[in-house]
């Protein structure tokens, strides 16, 4: 398994960094995409997405079933932005997250492809105050650490800048 993971705060430049790296390897292209559209500003920050991508991508919507989005990608440079919404469908769905996140390893396991894997890092800010908050800070750290120890290469990114944590760049 040889993955590269992207940490980084809200608006912090996580997905165009990500997009570079894929960029390096030879169209086409898979994004895949796990935000859904419940509101216009959703709808607008996906329309945002797109737009920046070219016809060498192409999207695959996986709200829930990444490991299915990664198979469907095949032997494709893949993106997946973001494990964050993520965890937020699966966790709101009330889906088993401890089996949704061992689909995810063995199907990262299983890929030979240039994979790479945008997260939030949620864990720079305050303890939140109510305890569904807290189960889901505490689950993307778990979820982070896990992958961040599996990865190949780890960078975050503050202000649009990367630093890399582990790997090459």
């Amino acid at each position: 398994m040889s993955f590269t993971l992207v940490l980084g705060g809200a608006r912090s430049g996580k997905s165009r960094h990500a997009e570079a790296l894929i960029a390096r390897h030879p169209a086409p292209w898979a994004y895949i995409a796990t935000a859904e559209a419940w509101d216009d500003e959703m709808r607008a920050r996906i329309a945002e997405h797109r737009a920046r991508r070219g016809a060498e991508w192409t999207t695959i919507d996986a709200p829930l079933d990444l490991p299915a989005a990664l198979a469907e990608a095949g032997a494709r440079p893949v993106l997946v932005d973001c494990l964050t919404l993520w965890l937020t469908n699966l966790m709101l769905g009330e889906h088993d997250i401890a089996a949704a996140g061992a689909g995810l390893r063995a199907a990262l396991a299983g890929r030979a492809a240039p994979t790479v894997l945008v997260a939030n890092e949620v864990g720079l800010g305050i303890v939140p105050e109510n305890a569904l908050a807290r189960r889901f800070r505490d689950l993307a750290g778990g979820l982070n650490q896990d992958l961040a120890a599996r990865a190949a290469s780890v960078h975050f990114i503050a202000a649009g800048l990367p630093l890399v944590l582990k790997g090459e760049p």
